[in-house]
């Protein structure tokens, strides 16, 4: 009887003790427990949603598998859990270990990224390129919050690049100039973590499948734009050292240009007359690439100053792609320019000596034989034979810059006609130009280097249409007796100089002046050159010469004769 009332207690006792237990797991228990995505891939943070999680203890204690294997903890909270899918996961069920229970929160797919397309599939470093595919997840880069854990990232070649623009089916990248041609993979980082749970297993990488890059050597156009007749350099390498008649070519909006040099590392070719803007191509072997887009320009005139002078006068042609001027000898690697001798300036029918030119200004000097007429900028070019030889037609482009008027100075009045050293002189009339200060030694030699455009040799760029112009084209001068005057001031209508001090070797020894020195003629005169038939610079130097009249330099301003006595030694001396 006793035994019987023992187990009847006994047995009500564990029902109330297992109900209470019940009551405390069914209220520790959350309700419902979620997976923030039911796919994704290795290395993603996936949130389950839920209540009662509890607080974190350890890692031993609070624990997320993913079909068996363990997860890295992120998070954990009360009502929510975040967790990094680790790199051996599989697809199955995700478990919420809290101490000794176990909750389910449903199954996740584990799914490998995967790539569908890239554009394009030959490029050279540097080109921008496009994969499109699929579950390629996120990556924000060296700034991803998961960096601790590596970053999602790309491979061409076994180098590893850093994407422009990353999102789930597409990717963006440059590539890097340590590339070599191979496979480009899509690499999604992950770690597990360690046997105890905490972090973290060094990390690895689920890698998408291959596409094969070949990386072309990368070619330099310089320059992309012209006008007709340009010479174009292309800088690589792999080009071949010799041309292919028919294979080898380079084509702008698909016509062929004059090729001037062919080489492995260079190719150097020329507009062509009649040629559009459109696609520069390089054709290779039969197998076409497109380099640049170029633009073939027109030139354009804004403006001629002056419209009216002398010779040796610098004009002035301001507008916009006249080009670049290039001479034969001149050129890199000594490539023969097809153009020597036809980029020029003509001015009445007559070449003109050009000191500059740039593509938005051409300077050019008034040669000797300059005529009133127009003023005609002319660019050579021409039109390959087949295989893009020169030369099935050769041509130029002409421009007109504006109307010139060839001027011939005239003097009406001079004063005084007598003075001292030292005095003061003023020489009237017109078109006398702008005043050319020049070297003494001022040569032919000069000049052909002036003649190309030398750097060291420039012009004041004073708004001044009377300010000096410094250069060794051209001369002005006034002259006493055959001696330089020194000048002080020189418009179009006056110049202003000085009794010049060469003729100091006339004065004796103790001051007599010689006559015959005294008296002469007062001359004006203006010098220029003129283009050799064959283009080239220059012939001799030829003048326009003035006589003003007779002009006497009086005995005066000079030492007296105590200064030869006391400070000129004498002529028996030694000294």
């Amino acid at each position: 009887m006793k035994r019987r009332f023992f187990l009847l207690a006994f047995s009500v006792w564990l029902v109330c003790l297992t109900s209470e237990a019940g009551a405390v797991v069914a209220q520790a228990a959350p309700k419902s427990v979620e997976l923030s995505t039911r796919s994704t891939t290795p290395g993603a943070t996936v949130v389950i949603n839920g209540k009662g999680f509890g607080a974190f203890r350890s890692t031993r204690f609070n624990r997320v598998t993913v079909n068996g294997v363990s997860a890295l903890v992120q998070r954990w909270e009360a009502e929510a859990i975040e967790i990094k899918v680790p790199f051996k996961a599989t697809s199955g069920p995700v478990k919420v270990l809290i101490g000794k229970k176990k909750l389910s929160a449903g199954p996740l797919i584990i799914i490998a990224p995967r790539i569908t397309a890239m554009t394009p599939t030959e490029a050279e470093r540097g080109t921008t390129l496009q994969i499109t595919g699929h579950h390629f997840g996120l990556s924000a880069g060296a700034r991803d919050p998961n960096t601790m854990f590596g970053v999602n990232d790309v491979m061409v070649g076994g180098v590893v690049v850093r994407p422009k623009r990353w999102k789930d089916d597409t990717i963006e990248f440059t590539i890097p100039p340590n590339a070599g041609s191979g496979d480009v993979v899509v690499r999604l980082a992950s770690s597990d973590p360690l046997p105890d749970g905490s972090c973290c297993a060094p990390v690895e990488y689920v890698v998408s499948n291959a596409v094969p890059l070949k990386i072309i050597p990368s070619v330099r156009v310089d320059p992309i734009s012209g006008p007709v007749g340009t010479k174009v350099v292309l800088f690589g390498q792999g080009f071949g050292n010799t041309k292919e008649l028919m294979d080898d070519a380079v084509l702008i909006g698909g016509k062929p240009v004059t090729i001037a040099q062919w080489k492995d590392d260079a190719i150097v070719f020329h507009v062509p007359l009649g040629a559009e803007s459109g696609p520069l191509v390089l054709k290779r072997r039969g197998q076409e690439r497109v380099l640049a887009q170029f633009t073939v320009h027109v030139p354009h005139v804004i403006s001629m100053t002056p419209g009216s002078a002398p010779i040796g006068t610098l004009l002035r042609i301001n507008g916009e792609h006249f080009g670049f001027y290039t001479e034969s000898g001149s050129t890199p690697y000594n490539f023969v320019d097809f153009n020597a001798g036809e980029n020029r300036v003509e001015i009445g029918g007559v070449p003109a000596v050009i000191y500059r030119w740039n593509d938005d200004r051409i300077d050019v000097w008034v040669p000797y034989s300059a005529k009133t007429g127009k003023v005609v900028i002319y660019r050579g070019a021409n039109r390959p034979n087949i295989g893009g030889l020169c030369c099935a037609e050769r041509g130029t482009i002409a421009l007109e810059a504006g109307d010139f008027t060839l001027v011939t100075p005239v003097i009406e009045s001079y004063a005084p006609r007598t003075a001292g050293l030292d005095d003061t002189v003023t020489i009237k009339g017109r078109g006398f130009g702008t005043f050319l200060m020049t070297a003494e030694h001022a040569d032919l030699g000069l000049n052909q280097k002036a003649y190309k455009r030398r750097t060291d040799i420039e012009i004041n760029e004073s708004g001044d249409s009377g300010a000096t112009v410094v250069s060794n084209v051209s001369r002005t001068e006034v002259l006493f007796n055959g001696s330089a005057a020194v000048v002080q001031s020189w418009t179009d209508e006056e110049i202003v100089v000085t009794v010049p001090h060469r003729n100091l070797y006339g004065i004796g020894r103790k001051g007599e002046f010689f006559d015959d020195l005294a008296t002469g003629p007062l001359v004006v005169r203006r010098g220029s050159w003129d283009v050799l038939p064959d283009g080239t610079c220059c012939s001799p130097k030829k003048w326009v010469t003035l006589e003003a009249g007779p002009f006497t330099i009086e005995a005066k301003g000079l030492p007296d004769s105590d200064y030869w006595n006391s400070n000129r030694p004498d002529a028996s001396t030694n000294q």
